[in-house]
């Protein structure tokens, strides 16, 4: 075993994929010369030169549609969008293209390829710069989505995503780049859509997934000292999702919180909801709490941020609620 940080780690990933398959390239804006907006892909140009580490134009979909084009002859195409805020120009590659002409061709093309990139906030970026796609991306059919919440998870969700012979979207977050943590040295690859239960509990099951990971531990964390046992469940990939791992815990602890960085409208904790009441309604013994994001653009103000996002207080405050307790 030995540290490393998230961003080292997204470079092994493509880089040990890259060295088994020459098929495999990576195309974005700075991913080359400048070693990744968050050097993410740092030394990959020197290893695998510029027809296979490929800086791009600031044109999203453009260069989406080159990969989708890539992907449909024979190739695995990694795309990096600086963030995911700005795949919103090439959305029409990837929902209208990528994830429908293995369908729309009768199964004659498919498209492996994998889309990554930051989502959600970091810090005062603003409202454009902040929003987190991951419900959007998940209500398409024939795409995979992909959020790890730390180092060891996202290499070996990577290396699986590179594999995968359907367009995965791989979220990242500018704020875990830095986070280290221990990784076999030997290689390793995770399921797609496999939750894992980062720590089990008895009275509630606390569902998260992404950078928000940390709030969900650390509030489980503080609770245990308050005699409250939170069973926390990282989704890791949030399509498909792994209702079984859900619903399993709920029937175990009879109550669920959903916590999530996200606009509460039509999110991921209204899809878990709904298939928690239809499949073990009588397992309930409180109503299911959701903590969202406000239903309001990020703010830029730093002050006005900071009750925007999801507070540790919050999350503790609404598992007591579904415990009852005050």
């Amino acid at each position: 075993m030995a540290e490393y940080t998230f961003r080292e780690v997204i470079a092994q990933a493509m880089s040990e994929e890259m060295r088994k398959d020459e098929s495999i390239f990576l195309m974005g804006e700075e991913v080359a010369e400048y070693n990744g907006a968050y050097k993410a892909s740092k030394g990959m140009l020197d290893e695998f030169g510029p027809k296979r580490v490929i800086d791009t134009p600031i044109a999203e979909l453009g260069f989406t549609g080159i990969a989708v084009g890539a992907a449909m002859n024979g190739n695995r195409p990694i795309v990096e969008y600086m963030t995911f805020n700005f795949s919103l120009v090439g959305i029409d590659q990837i929902i209208n293209n990528a994830a429908k002409i293995r369908q729309m061709s009768g199964g004659q093309w498919n498209c492996p390829i994998v889309f990554r990139g930051p989502t959600a906030s970091a810090g005062q970026l603003g409202a454009t710069h902040s929003q987190a796609f991951e419900n959007w991306f998940a209500n398409i059919p024939g795409l995979k989505v992909v959020v790890p919440s730390n180092p060891y998870d996202a290499k070996g969700l990577l290396k699986t995503a590179i594999q995968d012979n359907d367009p995965v979207i791989f979220m990242e977050s500018e704020q875990m780049y830095g986070d280290k943590m221990e990784i076999p040295e030997e290689e390793y690859y995770l399921p797609i859509g496999k939750a894992d239960i980062k720590k089990e509990g008895s009275d509630v099951t606390l569902v998260s997934f992404g950078k928000i990971m940390k709030l969900a531990i650390q509030a489980a964390e503080d609770l245990a000292k308050e005699g409250i046992s939170v069973e926390v469940i990282d989704l890791r990939t949030v399509r498909p999702l792994d209702y079984e791992t859900v619903l399993a815990s709920v029937k175990k602890t009879n109550r669920l919180v959903v916590l999530e960085e996200a606009w509460p409208f039509g999110s991921v904790a209204s899809e878990i909801t709904y298939m928690v009441q239809q499949k073990a309604f009588d397992y309930l013994d409180a109503p299911i709490k959701r903590i969202t994001t406000p239903d309001a653009p990020a703010p830029y103000s730093s002050a006005l941020f900071a009750e925007w996002f999801p507070k540790l207080e919050k999350v503790k405050e609404e598992i007591k609620k579904a415990m009852y307790v005050k």
